[in-house]
């Protein structure tokens, strides 16, 4: 077992992944230069995501992380299609996605999926789980009613679950089995690309390890190329190859997940893994604090850090000029001025 520095109680700090993934060079999703802004009247607009770039190889699997309202979530729903972005392009194995309309983005639906958030909200709760099971198989139209039968019950057993779980509604599971079931309704098709949607955030800490387990099983045994969206550290920390730090719709740091927990430079970074609550008892935690609450994303401007007004090292060049990420060693990416090379 690797041990992390900073989660001494976790196994392998995510760090399984960069072996993992060696060898793997076919890119299954790249976003480039993203944005999403929402128009919210008299020239107003929410910026959601402001130009985020980032690529993920086939079976690899990168966390987005940051607090609530740093954008996470709306660039999940782009790259799956259920909100269009304002500008930027979307990379499915190769294709660009951004842009096909809902009729011709149909014919990709298989490839590319959604775990959301809340289990038992994502189910219908007026279906058994044999029928939810088989939706996305039907949408797909090209099993006929005996396979897609054999095709659910062999997805059952792969998250773990009995054939007596068929017969069932989706309040009559617990809140653990009810994500099992969110997972396997993804896996249906046998998709290359999951976009995980805070899958373990609501979940009890027994569940969340189960979820975490079953996720890499399948990741190992399928080959799937995972964006995990979340804010919780310790589930990150055993799941991902690397993580990109969101703050106000952009990347601010970027790297392998033990290099980032570890080492973090960015100063968004330092204060949101200052905020763990660490697994063992008495650890101490880095001390790094912010400076009030994460500012209203309405009309951010380009011309200055987002952070500034919030950074305790700010100086007049942070509050005079954006900063881009560059590279600071060994894949490592930094939006900051005063990160050391």
């Amino acid at each position: 077992m690797v041990k992390c520095k900073m989660f001494p109680g976790l196994r392998d700090c995510g760090l399984r992944g960069t072996a993992e993934v060696v060898g793997m060079d076919m890119e299954g999703l790249k976003v480039e230069k993203l944005y999403k802004h929402f128009p919210i009247g008299r020239g107003l607009r929410i910026h959601a995501v402001n130009g985020i770039s980032f690529s993920l190889r086939q079976s690899e699997t990168l966390a987005l992380v940051g607090e609530s309202g740093s954008g996470k979530t709306t660039t999940g729903r782009c790259i799956v299609h259920l909100i269009k972005p304002t500008n930027g392009a979307i990379f499915l194995e190769g294709e660009n996605i951004s842009l096909l309309s809902e009729r011709k983005f149909k014919r990709l639906r298989a490839k590319i999926q959604i775990v959301f958030q809340e289990p038992y909200d994502a189910l219908n709760p007026r279906k058994k789980i044999s029928a939810i099971l088989e939706d996305p198989l039907v949408n797909e139209g090209r099993l006929g009613k005996n396979a897609r039968g054999i095709r659910v019950k062999e997805v059952l057993k792969m998250i773990d679950l009995g054939d007596e779980y068929l017969d069932k509604y989706p309040i009559q599971l617990t809140q653990g089995e009810q994500q099992r079931i969110g997972v396997a309704r993804a896996i249906m098709t046998n998709p290359s690309v999951i976009v995980l949607d805070e899958p373990t955030s609501l979940l009890d800490i027994r569940y969340r390890a189960e979820i975490v387990a079953l996720l890499r099983a399948l990741q190992r045994e399928l080959g799937i190329t995972y964006l995990f969206i979340s804010h919780d550290l310790v589930a990150v920390s055993q799941i991902s190859h690397r993580i990109a730090v969101m703050y106000l719709g952009r990347i601010v740091e970027e790297g392998l997940t033990r290099t980032v927990i570890e080492r973090p430079h960015h100063p968004y970074s330092r204060a949101l893994l200052g905020a763990v609550l660490f697994p063992e008892p008495g650890q101490k935690k880095p001390e790094f604090v912010l400076k009030g609450e994460i500012p209203s994303p309405v009309n951010l401007p380009n011309d200055r850090c987002s952070l500034a007004p919030r950074c305790p090292e700010a100086d007049d060049r942070c509050f005079g000029a954006l900063p881009e990420l560059r590279e600071i060693g060994n894949n490592h990416y930094v939006a900051c001025f005063k990160a050391a090379l």
